[in-house]
């Protein structure tokens, strides 16, 4: 067993400590372990509890009040100079409280774009750069690990947590998610990659059975954390608060072990979500390493068990061991002399330049960028208060957020405030009224619903449109864990229709555009209205900077290069998962709360019966039309592919093509590689994203050779019957798309068959 590296002396320094006891910074973590009692193991791989919730008698020493605000932390032992770490929440910037008692400075934190504005980049170098940015606020604030990025997939529209994750298509995940770990770790922090797996809902989240076939959770739900594993190789893990066919994924050892660790070598620790399971003796038996935020009754769980021989201390001795080695791997433990000071300036910047690229151009007749314009009106009430991010554990505690009528300013423009007081007035009597009603404990979570649209008078529009040179309609929707969205929240409200229309009449009388810009954390019905006004911008929630980063595209500081990386459906029942996803259950139940076996569809049990066919593989399948595609997103210039070409060597597939900017201003292309395999065995999807990468930014004329690779065993599929990987012999077509219903050039290439074994595991009960 090699040496951990020696933390510092204030570490070391602990009161109780006996000369005979071996330290963490000193010796091995086999003397450590053997130097534990029961007690102190049993203890150790339980967290610090949680003010409000219960579970603090488990605790030794005041430890939550290291980092204020953080989600949680590790058991100390001082004698054998066992510090407590830091776990903080995220994944759009890090969640501390702003403020502490008894000091005058402040502690805020940068909000970044959310998780599928950062997907809709298709760019992991500039992803990793945004997790390097994170990281070091995550180390200069004296936090250990984060408890980001979240991957689960976008299996339906109306999840309440889509704003957190990045695609219905597991290699945007997973890719996503490994470039945005490796960016935070490079801070030497760690990252706990999560849900894992299968929190495709929130309705009933912590007692939800979702069923699903095993050849749809190794292809779909799977797949993206096996490549995050892979690829970057987060410290943690945190499993979901569901259950999988039947048993609690955090007491899966299928799950945790088998194929985690087994099958996908992942070396580090596993932990709970805060709360999930039921029991924590089978919880360490399935290898969950860290229950967090830690309860008395896991403790006496854990002792009964180990009493009654259905735990060995042998199976707890492995976790406690993962937890020894998390703690001994930390900033804490080495010592680190935090500063409190990381560099929000320069972090201001990051999350401005990063949301460019997210942000997805998805109409414009002509009217963007913005030329000869110096006047302009706003409309709707997010246009004047801008929203950065969602709420809940994905919150972060800002110093500011730039609104779209500030990022206008910023600019230069001359905004029309003549309807700004009344709507903020609007805006913070609706927020009163909401709050008042509120006696939850979790209230602090929950997502204020946006208030309603304030629509002028004929006379106000007339003499807005007048004066004004443009109309900006912002539309907002609010995000947020613990609810799932509705389907009214999908679709615009009957206001937000008449705003529009009546906007869109009195400029288009005097020859004026109308833009909507979508403040957004998900998709919502667009089919129905989109050719009204004369652009949209799908700005996503795009952080603090979002005003001006939204003011940078509608200018063309720079051409919109984001393109979606879900599929925005003409009605909601048109997706395959609808017919098995809670759409307006009012059964919201949170941490500890199970409602099980209530008889509703959807609430207790979830059944994915469309299995491998989410989103556009779905309708593809299905031939639906969409409103706009996987993959789409318009420019301000043009580009055309042309020389594909593709090898196989039987280990690497290698894909080569040359993307022109053939229009007259900058930009950036986002090319997608989808593959349609031969008829085999198994039926299979029209074609699958296999591989994607992004241009540089082109002059206008000037070409890029795009090279993209991927193994070749990725062009296998499921097969349940054998419990293994299959690659089916014959020639493969490869699809070069500007969006998955853009496909711009083709290529073939020959594969072998092959067969890869797997364990037969989470089978269906």
């Amino acid at each position: 067993m090699k040496r951990i590296m020696l933390i510092s002396a204030a570490v070391l320094a602990l009161a109780g400590c006996k000369a005979s006891d071996p330290q963490l910074g000193e010796a091995s973590i086999d003397k450590v372990l053997k130097a534990m009692t029961l007690e102190e193991k049993v203890h150790f791989v339980i967290g610090t509890g949680m003010a409000g919730f219960g579970g603090e008698s488990a605790v030794v020493g005041a430890t939550k009040n290291i980092v204020p605000g953080a989600a949680g932390t590790t058991y100390p032992i001082e004698r054998l100079g066992i510090p407590s770490i830091v776990l903080a929440d995220g994944p759009a910037g890090l969640r501390i409280d702003p403020t502490r008692e008894g000091d005058d400075n402040t502690y805020y934190c940068t909000h970044f774009p959310i998780g599928t504005l950062l997907a809709s980049t298709w760019n992991q170098e500039l992803v990793e750069n945004v997790g390097k940015a994170m990281g070091e606020e995550v180390h200069e604030y004296g936090a250990d690990v984060y408890l980001a990025p979240a991957l689960n997939i976008h299996r339906h529209p109306l999840n309440g947590r889509n704003f957190e994750y990045y695609s219905e298509d597991p290699v945007v995940a997973g890719k996503t998610a490994a470039a945005y770990v490796r960016g935070v770790q490079s801070n030497d922090v760690g990252t706990s990659i999560k849900h894992f797996a299968y929190n495709n809902q929130e309705t009933n989240r912590t007692g939800n059975n979702a069923v699903i076939s095993p050849r749809a959770q190794r292809e779909i739900y799977l797949k993206g954390f096996e490549i995050t594993v892979k690829e970057s190789d987060p410290w943690t893990v945190m499993s979901s608060y569901n259950k999988i066919n039947g048993t609690y994924t955090s007491q899966s050892k299928d799950l945790q072990t088998t194929v985690l660790r087994d099958e996908w070598g992942f070396k580090g620790l596993v932990m709970t979500d805060w709360f999930g399971g039921d029991n924590g003796a089978e919880q360490i038996a399935a290898g969950n390493d860290m229950l967090q935020p830690g309860t008395d009754l896991q403790y006496q769980q854990i002792m009964d068990a180990i009493k009654d021989g259905s735990l060995s201390e042998a199976e707890l001795d492995v976790c406690v061991r993962r937890c020894l080695e998390l703690v001994a791997r930390s900033p804490k433990a080495k010592g680190y002399a935090y500063s409190n000071k990381p560099d929000l300036k320069a972090h201001a910047a990051v999350t401005r330049q990063s949301a460019l690229e997210g942000m997805v151009l998805l109409e414009n007749k002509g009217v963007l960028p913005l030329k000869d314009v110096k006047n302009v009106a706003l409309f709707g009430c997010t246009s004047f208060d801008f929203i950065a991010g969602g709420t809940g554990s994905g919150n972060v505690n800002r110093a500011y957020t730039v609104s779209l009528l500030d990022g206008l300013k910023n600019a230069g423009f001359n905004v029309d405030e003549s309807n700004k007081e009344a709507t903020l007035k609007h805006i913070a009597d609706e927020d009163a009224a909401f709050k008042a009603s509120l006696t939850d404990q979790l209230s602090a979570f929950y997502p204020t619903p946006r208030p309603s649209e304030i629509v002028p008078r004929p006379s106000e529009l007339s003499k807005s449109a007048r004066a004004n040179d443009v109309a900006i309609i912002t539309f907002g929707r609010n995000s947020g864990e613990f609810f799932d969205r509705t389907s009214a929240d999908f679709v615009l409200s009957a206001k937000e229709k008449e705003l529009l229309a009546k906007v869109t009449s009195a400029f288009h009388a005097r020859g004026k555009k109308v833009i909507v810009v979508l403040n957004i954390g998900g998709v919502i019905e667009t089919a129905s209205w989109k050719f009204v006004p004369d652009a949209i911008l799908l700005a996503w929630q795009a952080g603090q900077e979002g005003g001006n980063s939204v003011t940078d595209i509608l200018t063309g500081a720079k051409s919109p290069s984001g393109k979606l990386p879900m599929t925005f459906p003409v009605n909601l029942m048109d997706a395959g998962s609808s017919a098995n996803f809670p759409i307006d259950s009012d059964t919201g139940v949170y941490f500890t709360n199970r409602r099980e076996d209530v008889g509703q569809k959807d609430v207790d049990v979830t059944r994915y019966e469309e299995g491998i066919y989410v989103g556009y593989r779905w309708f593809d399948k299905k031939e639906l039309p969409v409103s706009y595609p996987f993959g789409y997103g318009l420019s301000y210039t043009t580009f055309e592919y042309s020389a594909p070409a593709v090898a196989n060597d039987g280990t690497t597939v290698t894909a080569k093509v040359t993307v022109k900017n053939t229009g007259a201003v900058a930009g950036k292309e986002a090319v997608q590689l989808y593959v349609s395999a031969p008829a085999g065995t198994l039926d299979k999807p029209v074609k699958e994203l296999k591989a994607y990468g992004k241009t540089k930014e082109l002059a206008p004329g000037e070409s890029q050779e795009l090279t993209l690779t991927f193994p070749t065993s990725e062009l296998a599929s499921f097969d349940e019957e054998a419990s293994a990987w299959k690659v089916d012999a014959g020639t493969y077509t490869f699809l070069f798309g500007a969006s998955s219903r853009d496909i711009r050039c083709t290529a073939t290439a020959e594969a072998a068959a092959a067969e890869t074994p797997t364990h037969r595991v989470l089978l269906m009960k």
